[in-house]
């Protein structure tokens, strides 16, 4: 037990240093590259940040652990959106640009309607079983694609959104910071889902439970780190752009990568979850046209922040009456 307890805190270093060196140089390929802040975060930051996601995902669905992998991504979402921003905006007030408004946080909403769409087949097609299939994947990959072409189209928009107190390194230095960062996310990440997991099972907790919370919140730490570091160091644009494109890639890419490897059986009470996702989604949209305009206020935050705890306690009371 020990032993684990110190993994677990080898890997929370891990990925604090490693969303240190990747906000770093992420900012610096932003400002040398003329590239927006939003961008980085949308794309580079927010793969990376997902990595952990994608690997836990692959090995669950080799191994036939469909609650897990789903579990993974709708409580990944969960706690990037409410226990992310919920920091991050405490933290310092997190700025949204108009665009963030009117695109990316509705592509987000859409990707969950997509996924409460696909997943439900015995409720809206009346089939036997809800799976997500080959066919559902290259949907999910197709939009993602589509994402993407639209990422790369805005490369030089909002120029304007990088700061000149950010430290610009050499090409070299750059990329080792972020290749570094990358790497200590992704190996701190798997060093503490690992030990938590093993620490679950050890108390008996099904695999569902385990998904939406201990690996969730595991393989979400990157993101966590990353955007609570961005806040601190008043990079709006790294700290939301990181979490709504973790939220896209979550659903998008790293799903339909999965169903492509085999079917994913879905059990149809994660609508629950998906619909408290929707709903926190929409309110972080409505949220962008109350208090001042545009931003995410620490009040809203802080709403946010209640709103996981309340989602926890929900979760844990839920866990025990089984």
């Amino acid at each position: 037990m020990l032993y684990q307890i110190l993994l677990l805190a080898a890997g929370f270093f891990l990925v604090i240093k490693g969303a240190d060196f990747l906000v770093d140089g992420a900012s610096s390929l932003a400002k040398q590259y003329k590239v927006s802040e939003l961008t980085i975060g949308l794309t580079i930051v927010a793969f990376g940040t997902s990595a952990p996601e994608l690997v836990v995902n692959v090995i669950a669905a080799i191994k036939d652990y469909d609650d897990v992998s789903l579990g993974n991504i709708i409580g990944s979402n969960l706690f990037n959106l409410f226990l992310i921003l919920g920091i991050s905006g405490l933290i310092y007030p997190i700025v949204v640009q108009s665009k963030t408004v009117w695109k990316e946080i509705p592509l987000s909403l859409f990707s969950g309607l997509l996924l409460l769409l696909l997943a439900n087949d015995n409720l809206l097609f009346k089939s036997s079983e809800n799976y997500i299939r080959l066919f559902d994947a290259l949907i999910l990959l197709i939009v993602f694609a589509l994402f993407i072409l639209y990422a790369f189209r805005n490369l030089k928009e909002n120029q304007e959104t990088t700061h000149d107190s950010i430290k610009v390194f050499g090409v070299a230095k750059t990329l080792v910071f972020i290749a570094a960062g990358f790497a200590f996310l992704i190996f701190g990440g798997r060093m503490v889902v690992n030990n938590a997991v093993k620490l679950a099972h050890a108390l008996h907790i099904n695999e569902k439970i385990i998904g939406l919370t201990i690996v969730a919140a595991g393989t979400s730490l990157p993101e966590l780190a990353t955007s609570a570091v961005a806040a601190f160091k008043k990079r709006s644009d790294l700290a939301i752009g990181n979490v709504i494109g973790s939220n896209i890639f979550n659903i998008l890419f790293i799903l339909g990568i999965t169903a492509t490897i085999r079917p994913v059986r879905y059990d149809i009470s994660f609508n629950f979850d998906l619909i408290i996702f929707l709903a926190g989604t929409l309110l972080l949209f409505v949220a962008m046209f109350t208090g001042k305009r545009g931003k995410l206020d620490r009040w809203e935050a802080g709403i946010l922040l209640a709103g996981y705890i309340a989602y926890m306690i929900y979760i844990v009371l839920q866990a025990m009456m089984k």
